[in-house]
């Protein structure tokens, strides 16, 4: 005896579709023009698959940018530029909130953030408390790579960026120019306290160069 086929209702998957498609497409509207999103970012139960297919319909009629495999962008668009894009950063940060890890740039990347070089790398560098793993943004990369939880003890962000920042720079290249932004980042001080703590996990050379700037601005 042969089961009788189970009816599929396309008429109520189609509508059922195009409502969490209208639904996401308003909820992007709302939040402004370049804003990241991934699929986690829209809370319809039971309906990830239908997500996932919204979010691909929306970029292929235009309405949305596919930055890389699962990533779309709302894009803003200048009349002289045309599209403008978040930064390597932004789109790093994003990636980091939806996975609810920790990240920092490192190396070339910290050395550019924070002005000691003009060059932009070409792959964007960062250690995580998350996944390892290379993320294709066009032609450029977003490396997340594996760290000790040393690196995340750091209280305040911009003394470890400074750390990485020197380290890479090396002791015997670092100038007048080098430290008058590390002063200049530094005079920030409402972090002054979180500097002082964060001192003990530099490497002894960078401490011996970050001690006389945080004494002077005290």
């Amino acid at each position: 005896m042969k089961c009788p086929k189970k009816r599929v209702n396309l008429g109520h998957n189609l509508n059922r579709m195009e409502c969490i498609s209208k639904k996401i497409k308003q909820q992007i509207i709302e939040n402004g023009q370049c804003k990241i999103y991934f699929a986690s970012d829209f809370d319809f139960p039971g309906n990830e698959e239908a997500i996932k297919k919204a979010l691909i319909r929306l970029e292929q009629s235009g309405f949305l940018l596919r930055l890389s495999h699962g990533m779309y962008l709302y894009p803003k668009k200048n009349e002289q530029i045309g599209v403008l894009y978040p930064s390597m950063d932004e789109i790093a940060q994003a990636i980091s909130l939806r996975d609810k890890s920790q990240i920092m740039p490192t190396g070339a990347l910290a050395m550019n953030l924070l002005g000691f070089s003009t060059q932009v790398p070409m792959n964007a560098v960062y250690i995580t408390t998350g996944t390892p793993r290379e993320i294709q943004i066009g032609k450029r990369k977003i490396a997340l790579k594996k760290a000790t939880p040393k690196n995340f003890q750091y209280k305040s962000r911009l003394m470890a960026m400074i750390v990485f920042a020197l380290r890479e720079i090396g002791k015997e290249n670092i100038d007048d120019g080098i430290l008058r932004k590390v002063e200049e980042h530094l005079s920030i001080k409402k972090e002054i306290n979180l500097y002082r703590e964060d001192l003990s996990l530099a490497p002894v050379w960078i401490k011996k160069i970050l001690v006389p700037i945080i004494n002077k601005l005290l």
